[in-house]
């Protein structure tokens, strides 16, 4: 499917189409997941939700997406219909969703039984990314719709380019914990945590959580600085800027190698400083969530709060293409850290009119974007 922007309409066939697809790929992904649970599954989500339960999801989702996929083929058929679709791929939805739908039946869908397994395998999460999926989208398109900054389609221009982005980034979250526990304890073990363990663990955990949460965003200021004013940096950071139309979704576009990066110059100090695996995990949600909150294409007033704490006012200045908000705004979670370091935007209308990357030199499409780093620059 092209990746233009798509309306939905009541009737056309679009909105069963999309809901069709996205629930026979979850159901995709789940069926394997049962066959693969030491792998695809996150170890602490095992043991807070019943199997059982997920069947009778699995079972449900499979209906509903058949029956709306089906929907979405009758009125694709209709020539009326068809000439009133703007986007030519919409017609394939139901046909794509049968196609995962029969994949999931085929690999057992929901009967698949689960035997015993290690618990200690590596693992990339995809049952994390599900649940992250179907929650952050239910959340953020609802208070986008109530509270908008500015009207925009929910599948705007690119979107499709994010939704990969947005797996392939929430499937790294378990594999990089695994490369940083490896390299804590196997390259760094000698450290013995800095001798800081004992002091942090005997905090309360709020205290804790702010701790980690202040220490990694000034680590994140400056490794954020470094890839705007490096230039060989910024061509990886450019993947990020190269949205046009900010939402909750467009937060994920990162190139993997700038994920990497950060994500180990962040995880392996915390974990060397001695913050336990909890405090970690409660890190990583924040961080997670705060990234969607503040690129999502939302309008609230925060007041004097927004002098302390990053808002989507304070990041979309950040990816504003505005002569002013170049190289503006860094901070992650605290605002202040700018006001601070004097790189906060400064004197400007309350909200940017244009994002994106000048000159607009950073191709479309997700490999396209992950190999733009590499290229030669075209000679002027």
């Amino acid at each position: 499917m092209n990746s233009q922007e798509i309306h939905l309409v009541f009737g056309e066939g679009v909105i069963s189409g999309i809901i069709a697809l996205i629930l026979a790929v979850l159901s995709f992904l789940g069926v394997l997941a049962f066959h693969f649970p030491e792998y695809l599954t996150t170890p602490e989500l095992r043991e807070a939700y019943d199997v059982d339960s997920i069947r009778t999801l699995m079972f449900y989702a499979l209906i509903l997406s058949g029956s709306l996929a089906s929907f979405n083929i009758v009125r694709a058929l209709d020539s009326k219909n068809r000439a009133h679709t703007k986007s030519q791929g919409i017609k394939y939805l139901g046909a794509l969703s049968w196609g995962f739908i029969s994949l999931t039946i085929l690999l057992g869908a929901y009967s698949v039984e689960v035997t015993d397994f290690a618990d200690n395998t590596p693992y990339i999460g995809l049952d994390w990314f599900i649940l992250d999926l179907l929650g952050s989208s239910i959340i953020f398109i609802t208070i986008e719709k109530m509270w908008p900054f500015r009207k925009q389609a929910v599948f705007r221009v690119d979107w499709l380019t994010d939704v990969n982005y947005f797996l392939l980034n929430h499937l790294l979250v378990g594999f990089m914990l695994l490369v940083t526990s490896f390299v804590v304890f196997n390259v760094f073990g000698w450290v013995s945590h800095l001798g800081t363990a004992s002091f942090i663990q005997s905090i309360p955990f709020l205290l804790q959580l702010l701790l980690i949460v202040l220490f990694a965003d000034l680590v994140q200021y400056w490794v954020h600085r470094s890839y705007h004013e490096i230039p060989f940096l910024w061509r990886f950071h450019a993947v990020h800027h190269s949205a046009e139309k900010l939402d909750w979704m467009a937060g994920s576009r990162q190139h993997i190698l700038e994920i990497f990066v950060t994500r180990s110059l962040v995880l392996v100090p915390v974990s060397l400083l001695g913050f336990p695996k909890e405090i970690i995990d409660a890190y990583i949600i924040i961080v997670g969530l705060q990234a969607v909150f503040n690129h999502a294409n939302v309008q609230f007033k925060f007041g004097w709060l927004q002098y302390i704490f990053v808002t989507p006012q304070f990041h979309h200045w950040h990816h504003s293409s505005d002569k002013a908000a170049i190289d503006k705004n860094y901070a992650a979670h605290f605002s202040f850290l700018d006001y601070l370091f004097k790189t906060a935007v400064k004197n400007q209308k309350e909200w940017p009119n244009a994002y994106g990357v000048v000159g607009n030199y950073v191709p479309k499409g997700l490999w396209q974007q992950q190999l733009f780093p590499f290229k030669r620059k075209k000679k002027k």
